[in-house]
């Protein structure tokens, strides 16, 4: 049993820090992290950090890769969609100009890194200067406002950015439509573990013993329902929380359901025996990239409508922010190693400490020398485990 223990703390471990990190908050700001409010906050402010890491973790994944003009892009197909707006072009062109945008730019880059060989940090940080200047002269150094109601509700910004309460009761000072979407939620993940189980042991595959699984569905089940208990005290589900479940759950799906998956997985782990194997290397590298892109637009889409308008400062320190969520939550440095769960876990760690520190009144540059230690503790860890491995 001692073994299996241990086990179980090195494969949560990150999950283990959350818990303590929240502990720690909770004691020090008497309680106000955990707020209702402050639960929405949490998510809707760092919705942003979700979308970017989904897509940082498919390069990561190609070999510890990463995306160093992901801000800047950001910036640039905000600021794109903001002028496009302010002319009064329909809502949904401009959206879909921003997502074009950013699959375009990340195409860009992809070719460089996949079919030139141009090294990512490289071809990327060249991205982070070229895009954060073109993002300057788009806005030609202006902050632009939206006020498109439309736009706003749908993605985020505004008092009214809320799944209305269909089932609202008279006297009742809880969403009900909120509760019982968490009760769906766990509902739904109740029957995905049973089915993995059934499908897992119809196989003839390995499976963990019952107790690990009934652990898991008792502590994300109470968790997943403590969150919407919280939301649903507030104004119910914010329309952030909808585009990141919908983002992980393709992520996910992508990384452990699809070939292009196994592929990412798979050039990170050895892409010399990749390529010898008959797999094009060049087609994974692209479409990392190309992802990337397309999470950057929606992150830009998702940025200015939080904001209400778009400005040149814009996404600065975003790709920090979505590097950061992937090595805490288990991508290893080397490639080859992590997934959406983990990813969740970063970003939510993330969120956490920046929020429990700025309650505390903890100034952004001693929040920055937080955030900097834990991604380095993360990486540490991480190049240990691989030595063990070794």
């Amino acid at each position: 049993m001692s073994i299996k223990i241990q086990d179980i703390l090195k494969k949560y471990t990150m999950v283990f820090a959350l818990i303590a990190v929240v502990i720690f908050f909770y004691v020090t700001t008497s309680g106000k992290i955990l707020l209702p409010q402050n639960i929405n906050n949490l998510i809707s402010q760092n919705a942003y950090v979700f979308v970017l890491a989904a897509g940082m973790l498919l390069c990561i994944l190609t070999g510890g890769n990463i995306d160093l003009a992901v801000g800047s892009v950001v910036c640039f197909v905000g600021g794109i969609g903001a002028v496009v707006m302010d002319k009064n072009i329909n809502v949904w062109i401009a959206v879909a100009i921003m997502l074009i945008g950013g699959l375009l730019v990340g195409a860009w880059q992809g070719f460089w890194i996949a079919y030139v060989k141009v090294p990512p940090f490289i071809a990327t940080l060249a991205g982070m200067y070229a895009f954060r200047g073109l993002a300057n002269v788009v806005m030609q150094g202006l902050t632009i406002g939206i006020d498109n109601t439309t736009f706003l509700n749908v993605f985020g910004g505004g008092a009214d950015c809320y799944i209305p309460d269909f089932l609202k009761m008279e006297g009742v000072d809880l969403n009900i439509t909120c509760m019982l979407a968490g009760i769906i939620v766990v509902a739904l993940f109740a029957l995905f573990v049973i089915k993995n189980r059934l499908d897992a042991k119809s196989k003839g595959f390995d499976i963990a013993p019952l107790y690990q699984d009934i652990i898991k569905l008792v502590a994300v089940g109470a968790s997943v329902l403590w969150i919407f208990y919280k939301l649903a005290k507030y104004k119910g589900i914010p329309a952030g929380l909808i585009w990141i479940a919908v983002v992980l759950l393709a992520y996910g799906y992508i990384t452990s359901k699809t070939t292009i998956g196994r592929y990412l997985y798979a050039v990170g782990g050895n892409e010399k025996a990749t390529r010898l194997s008959g797999i094009d290397s060049r087609k994974v590298f692209f479409f990392a990239y190309i992802n990337m892109g397309l999470m950057a637009g929606l992150g830009g889409i998702l940025t200015i409508a939080r904001a209400s308008g778009a400005q040149p400062t814009f996404g600065q320190g975003y790709e920090m922010d979505a590097i950061a969520a992937c090595f805490i939550g288990g991508a290893s440095a080397y490639g080859g190693e992590g997934g959406i769960f983990g990813v969740i876990i970063g970003a939510v760690l993330m969120g956490v400490i920046n929020q429990g520190m700025s309650i505390m009144g903890i100034s952004a540059n001693y929040q920055k020398v937080v955030k900097g230690i834990v991604v380095l503790v993360a990486i540490i860890f991480d190049v240990l485990s691989n030595k063990k491995k070794k």
